[in-house]
């Protein structure tokens, strides 16, 4: 289960959610593993508040460079200097906003890897794509570029997270049974790349609420969640942590 915060936290509301979020997940089964990417800025703050709780702490991006003249760019390195644990790479907002390619993304999930993160890397359609019945043609390349670039021991080392562009901070959420069927097509791309990539964990991320959690956690291929603005309420996100715990216990 991992928060992504996006652009959003202030010093002081931080370290109440932290801290709330820290206690809540104490109390959950060691197999349920939490986390939370956060503004670069916040890094040292979620270091220092989380250290020694359950709940592991990322960033929302990495540069495909290791350094240099990139006036801007953070680099993977310069994350794990933080005892960063996750790195979000190819979300949909960057791959629309900042036009980045399916070999960019690549490149970042290799950078993160190379700086001992695990990268989670974002997959997904657009609902214009959905409907042209373009979305296993998207996502597989979309995949696919990563896994081409990375050896079969680095590719067991990823996570990968489906989030259906048209489920974003829309309300919108794919059918339980539209995810499962996403996730699936997914599971057999990573179970090509060889017998110990099958296992990564998949994500699901698109108006995952507590109310519907349990339902969407329930599927075969569903490992968890990559929370947006759920994330942000303490409540919300620990509600929805029980929820993937619920079904574990089933």
């Amino acid at each position: 289960m991992v928060g992504n915060w996006k652009m959003h936290g202030r010093i002081h509301d931080n370290a109440t959610l932290l801290i709330e979020v820290a206690a809540g997940a104490s109390a959950l089964q060691k197999s349920v593993h939490v986390g939370v990417c956060v503004p670069c800025p916040y890094l040292a703050q979620s270091q220092a508040l989380l250290s020694g709780s359950v709940v592991k702490w990322g960033i929302q991006d990495v540069s495909a460079h290791t350094g240099g003249a990139y006036t801007g760019e953070v680099a993977a390195e310069m994350a794990a200097d933080f005892g960063v644990t996750y790195a979000i790479v190819g979300h949909s907002e960057r791959r629309a906003y900042h036009r980045e390619s399916p070999e960019l993304v690549a490149t970042k999930a290799q950078r993160a890897l190379e700086a001992g993160l695990t990268p989670i890397v974002c997959v997904g359609e657009s609902l214009e794509e959905r409907e042209a019945g373009k979305t296993e043609q998207i996502i597989g390349t979309q995949l696919e570029a990563v896994l081409n670039v990375l050896t079969e021991e680095q590719a067991a080392s990823i996570v990968v997270a489906y989030e259906p562009v048209w489920a974003i901070g829309t309300g919108k959420t794919a059918r339980p049974g539209q995810a499962q069927d996403v996730h699936a097509f997914l599971r057999g791309k990573l179970q090509a790349k060889g017998a110990s990539v099958a296992n990564v964990p998949l994500l699901y991320g698109g108006s995952v609420k507590p109310e519907n959690a349990e339902e969407l956690f329930g599927q075969k291929d569903i490992d968890g969640g990559l929370i947006g603005g759920a994330s942000l309420k303490s409540k919300d996100f620990l509600a929805i942590c029980r929820a993937a715990q619920t079904v574990m216990l089933h």
